[in-house]
């Protein structure tokens, strides 16, 4: 109970800072397009795309690869990481054509982005289940409610990533550091001010929410759009609190001001 409490205070909190943020500007900031889809299918699709065994009930994390993954011998990686939507298709699902396209994990996959912009939902969830690729059956590990999910969030929740990032400088293309600052408040509940609060590395290797916004903007951006599977207390989704991607692409910006170690 006081983690709801905890979590529905700060989403209230956080839309009013939102909203007087824009009220104040001399230009409105538009809100990115509001998904046609329920929004917690639309966050938790995002989950699965992830990690999708720290969101499916009693999954366990796979050991061996993934079928699809012998076809490529780029990537090195092995095991369950194979299994990621993310790790063939990029943070950007654009996977060979986006940030994917060179460096080691590099696949050669092609992308969700054109399907999802051109397929229905079902004939995504179609796919998800094998059609027309057995060896891209996730029908195994994911249950039908899961696939609906992941499908609703490739048709309705995918940002054009290309838009808010500069993929040479990695730098957010519009972000306002200040406005950001303003913003990163209520992430810095738990984060911390100079976000080094929690460390998603290991001692050897830390990472903060400094370092994941300059080495990778793109994974930076998915997760706080739709947030983070598995957090403890639960992430707030910025798509679901009703924050802009201007917005979120702001809170990039402040963001790679902090600290990466």
């Amino acid at each position: 109970m006081k983690k709801v409490i905890h979590v529905g205070v700060l989403v209230i909190l956080t839309s009013w800072l939102a909203w007087n943020f824009e009220s104040k500007e001399s230009s409105f900031v538009a809100l990115a397009a509001a998904p046609t889809g329920n929004l917690e299918s639309v966050v938790r699709g995002g989950f699965l795309y992830d990690t999708w065994w720290k969101v499916v009930p009693g999954a366990g994390e796979p050991k061996n690869d993934q079928p699809l993954w012998s076809l490529q011998t780029t990537n090195k990686r092995n095991g369950s990481v194979t299994w990621r939507c993310k790790e063939c298709h990029g943070w950007d699902y654009k996977g060979k054509d986006g940030a994917y396209g060179s460096g080691s994990r590099y696949t050669g996959f092609a992308g969700v982005w054109e399907a999802a912009q051109n397929k229905s939902a079902e004939e995504l969830a179609a796919i998800l289940r094998g059609s027309p690729n057995d060896k891209h059956n996730f029908s195994s590990v994911l249950r039908p409610a899961d696939i609906a999910d992941l499908a609703s969030f490739l048709k309705h929740g995918l940002v054009d990533m290309g838009k808010h990032v500069d993929y040479k400088t990695k730098k957010p293309i519009g972000g306002d550091a200040d406005r950001g600052k303003a913003l990163y408040a209520f992430c810095g509940a738990c984060h911390g001010p100079d976000g080094k609060k929690l460390n998603f590395g290991n001692e050897k290797n830390p990472e903060y929410v400094g370092t994941i916004a300059k080495a990778n903007p793109q994974e930076f951006l998915h997760k706080i759009w739709v947030g983070q599977p598995g957090s403890e207390p639960a992430m707030p989704a910025a798509l679901v609190m009703g924050w802009s991607i201007n917005q979120v692409v702001d809170v990039l910006a402040y963001s790679q001001t902090l600290p990466e170690k």
